[in-house]
């Protein structure tokens, strides 16, 4: 049954399973099985859902005795990041001081996938409250990369990566702020698509960056991203910030002669210096596969890209300091060895803010109070939002001339844990391909140069497609026939 996990994708489970090949609590009970064995090695999950889904496969099985039609995902396994709230389950962002909150609902996301009879395997492990790039900064567990045990399966979605990568689960959920998703699914060797900003729901999502936060699928494969990411997209009356765009069956079935009429633009910015030879080499393979399409490449320049880190440094912080003022003790959970019952409302406060949070969120909670206050908000928060206008103005520029853009997603493959663990400015430069899109709103999709064995030692590479607005189908089509190279 291992080998059986390890080729199994979205698509081809729903083909063995409207084949009779296999059950729905089958793969559900070999993939705990599997978890068990080796997740104490990894890390991926804070905790586990065993009893719903076994229940929910065999609620699937019962549908197809029946002789009902059921859609790609009814069965499917997914690990689920620890900030994404499902009903009845922990969720706990990682973080000490939500170490004990229970979900009371759905995200918008999961009602969605509920829908779609999905089972839910568990809850993966993040960087606490999705702030950091290594999954070091969680409050329970180092997560580890499936390829290398001394490594980092980048962050903050790393044990969603490292779920999928190590065949834990056949997809999951993400959240990507400035590469969250993105840059684990580039070190884990498995593809992550960073959707854009309104495409899909972020009620019952646990913010960190409201006006960036975006879920998004980890794959296996392109095809099973485009397949997830159509069923999570959409609109939810819950959520403002959702655009309520409906994507077709063109994301499932994309059109060779479309693709290959597309321009693709390869930003000089982003293959300068700092990039390490492995990934040089494996960006400019996936270049050489691409032209073999038959698409044109031309070079373009996005002059703001040098401050955009800068801008996110100080965007992110300002608005991770004002969405963690709800975390204060009372409205959701209380350590209460810090802070009895009867203990005052300023020592609250104070204990469960300081014991609650690590060193990561506090980091940020001080330097966004500081941006934000008075005197300052000018010079910093509003100077931030003012390059991050011109940062998209690039984009849009740079659009007119092409229809998608092929970058790294990192400069290097995956660092060792504890590399730059007291480095925080070397850590955040980890983002630095993944962040000035996010700055602009847009769409983009990290996909592995090859197919990468887990216990091979060699370290995957990525490369990333920028899309326009709303043109996921651009960036997942051009996967999907990279793929089939």
């Amino acid at each position: 049954m291992a080998t059986v996990l390890e080729n199994l994708t979205l698509k081809s489970f729903h083909e063995g399973l409207v084949n009779k090949k296999f059950s729905a609590l089958e793969i559900t009970q070999a993939v705990f099985s599997h978890i068990k064995n080796t997740d104490k090695q990894i890390g991926a999950y804070l905790s586990l859902n065993e009893n719903g889904a076994i229940k929910d496969a065999e609620k699937v099985d019962v549908a197809i005795a029946r002789g009902e039609n059921i859609g790609y995902l009814a069965g499917a396994s997914l690990a689920v990041k620890d900030n994404i709230l499902i009903d009845g389950l922990p969720a706990t962002a990682a973080s000490k001081i939500l170490e004990n909150y229970v979900a009371s609902y759905d995200a918008g996301v999961i009602k969605k996938l509920k829908s779609e009879n999905a089972v839910f395997l568990g809850k993966a492990n993040l960087d606490e409250f999705a702030m950091g790039s290594s999954t070091e900064n969680s409050g329970f567990k180092i997560t580890k990369n499936p390829h290398d045990h001394e490594r980092v399966p980048g962050g903050s979605s790393g044990g969603s990566a490292a779920a999928v990568a190590a065949h834990m689960a056949i997809a999951a959920l993400g959240s990507d702020t400035g590469g969250s998703i993105r840059l684990p699914a580039s070190f884990c060797g498995v593809v992550g698509l960073g959707p854009t900003y309104g495409s899909v729901s972020r009620s019952g999502l646990i913010a960190m960056t409201s006006s960036l936060d975006q879920i998004g699928p980890i794959t296996k494969t392109v095809e099973d991203s485009a397949i997830l990411f159509k069923a999570i997209s959409g609109g939810d009356s819950m959520d403002s910030t959702n655009a309520n765009r409906s994507y077709g069956d063109e994301l499932l079935n994309p059109n060779l002669d479309s693709i290959k009429g597309l321009t693709v633009g390869l930003p000089d910015e982003y293959f300068g210096e700092g990039i390490s030879a492995e990934v040089r080499s494996g960006v400019e393979t996936a270049i050489e596969k691409i032209k073999s399409l038959g698409l044109k490449f031309k070079k373009i320049s996005l002059p703001h890209t040098k401050y955009a880190l800068s801008c996110y440094y100080i965007i992110v912080p300002a608005e991770v300091s004002s969405n963690s003022a709800r975390y204060d003790g009372i409205r959701y959970s209380r350590n209460t060895e810090h802070a009895p019952q009867n203990t005052k409302l300023y020592d609250i406060y104070l204990k469960q803010r300081g014991v609650g949070f690590g060193p990561e969120p506090k980091r940020r909670i001080i330097l966004g109070t500081f941006v934000l206050s008075s005197g300052y908000y000018d010079s910093y928060y509003d100077k931030a939002q003012r390059v991050r206008t011109l940062i998209k103005k690039d984009f849009d520029e740079a659009f007119k001339e092409v229809d998608v853009m092929l970058t790294p997603v990192a400069p290097t493959t995956a660092f060792k844990i504890g590399e730059k663990a007291n480095d925080p400015i070397s850590m955040y430069l980890a983002d630095t391909f993944t962040i000035p899109l996010k700055l602009a709103g847009l769409p983009a999709i990290s996909i592995p140069v090859k197919q990468y064995k887990v216990g091979s030692k060699e370290l995957p590479v990525g490369f990333q497609l920028i899309g326009k607005h709303w043109r996921e189908v651009d960036i997942l089509g051009l996967g999907q026939y990279y793929e089939k190279l």
